[in-house]
């Protein structure tokens, strides 16, 4: 296992312990995240989701990761997140690829993929089903995101 593999799986083990703070530590202080449902983050606001997600998760989030592959520059990871969904209380199996660049040894980009429309419709039950792939519910998934992010950074 390469350096860069070995943070990957750092930052994943620490999210599978709920460490918020070194998951941080393996991030570039000028790091960018961009996934579906904030759309792209930088700079401490990275940190502040994990720990808002870690927080709300209330210790009810399994996170499973393999398929770590890394380079110099880039790398890549396969991770699942299963837990209930804080508005719906319905259990959510996400499937995610992650994608990384690395600066000076530590995580400067940081890009989650998934299906946004099979979350939506195991998020959400039959609205998701109907409406989870359109525009329109991806912009409010990304707002609800986003209002939930800025109210959790303003209590801090």
């Amino acid at each position: 296992m390469n350096a860069n593999e070995s943070l990957i799986t750092k930052f994943y083990t620490a999210f599978a312990n709920a460490d918020a703070k070194t998951m941080s530590e393996c991030y570039h202080p000028k790091i960018h995240f961009i996934d579906p449902a904030f759309g792209l983050l930088k700079e401490d606001q990275v940190s502040d989701m994990w720990k808002m997600l870690i927080q709300k998760s209330k210790g009810n989030i399994k996170i499973e990761f393999s398929d770590i592959k890394a380079d110099d520059f880039s790398g890549s990871a396969r991770w699942i997140a299963t837990y209930n969904f804080s508005k719906t209380n319905r259990q959510v199996i996400n499937n995610i690829r992650a994608e990384f660049v690395f600066q000076d040894g530590l995580i400067i980009k940081h890009t989650d993929s998934f299906d946004v429309w099979k979350w939506s419709k195991q998020a959400f039950g039959p609205t998701g089903y109907l409406l989870g792939w359109t525009g329109f519910f991806h912009k409010k998934i990304k707002e609800q995101a986003l209002l939930s992010l800025k109210k959790f950074r303003e209590s801090k």
